[in-house]
């Protein structure tokens, strides 16, 4: 068994925010996947279902993203799971937007689930790092990944949401490779331009008179014409 973890905030306000995209990842893991509805559990909203052969809990903290891991550390020990068994999705500032990369352990570079998730929990949890892309300085990062996605970002958004949700049983799988394929793969990609062509060179026209392959008979012949 395992549990992926989206992380976000509860209510209408934060829905589209870019802060919640990993709220969004796992709602289309259970829609694509026939996931059961949804429930109160562990501080949070939960279901279950299977990716493959895999069992798997999907839960949404209603904690509020700073207390994210007192959700995580709820479920991990109902379950009796360890941290190995934990895939959070989450916004990454320092990937470009729709860019897709998965993790295991390491720091929480200042994002505040991750750094309570960090103290629930440790660090051995998996992370799917979902590229929001970096507002261009700190000052600004706050509102920013509290502002929605803009109309501009809704392509690549629901692309890379989608292929979520098609390569999940992959990811379940533990091939991340796999995983990762299916999300590139839900992005149209971009078609090679054509090798400009060579110019063809012009047929040079002769001045001279053609040549006359006629017989004798058949150039007699045709003066009585």
């Amino acid at each position: 068994m395992q549990i992926f973890v989206g992380l976000g905030n509860p209510g209408a306000k934060y829905e589209k925010n870019r802060h919640n995209i990993g709220f969004m990842a796992v709602d289309e893991i259970a829609n694509a996947h026939g996931f059961a509805p949804w429930r109160s559990k562990f501080q949070g909203q939960m279901t279950e279902g299977r990716l493959g052969s895999q069992k798997v809990i999907l839960l949404k903290p209603e904690t509020f993203m700073n207390l994210s891991g007192q959700s995580v550390g709820d479920a991990m020990r109902f379950y009796k799971l360890s941290a190995t068994d934990v895939i959070v999705f989450h916004d990454e500032l320092d990937l470009a937007p729709g860019k897709c990369r998965v993790k295991t352990g390491g720091g929480h570079a200042g994002h505040n689930g991750l750094r309570s998730i960090h103290q629930h929990i440790g660090e051995a949890y998996h992370r799917v790092r979902l590229g929001i892309g970096h507002p261009g300085h700190k000052d600004r990062v706050a509102g920013y990944v509290l502002s929605d996605f803009a109309k501009s970002e809704q392509g690549w958004l629901d692309d890379v949401i989608r292929g979520i949700g098609t390569g999940a049983p992959k990811l379940a799988e533990g091939d991340w490779g796999g995983f990762m394929n299916a999300v590139a793969l839900a992005r149209p990609q971009k078609a090679k331009p054509e090798k400009p062509k060579a110019p063809q060179q012009p047929v040079a026209k002769s001045d001279a008179p053609a040549q006359d392959t006629r017989t004798a008979l058949e150039k007699l012949l045709s003066k009585f014409k």
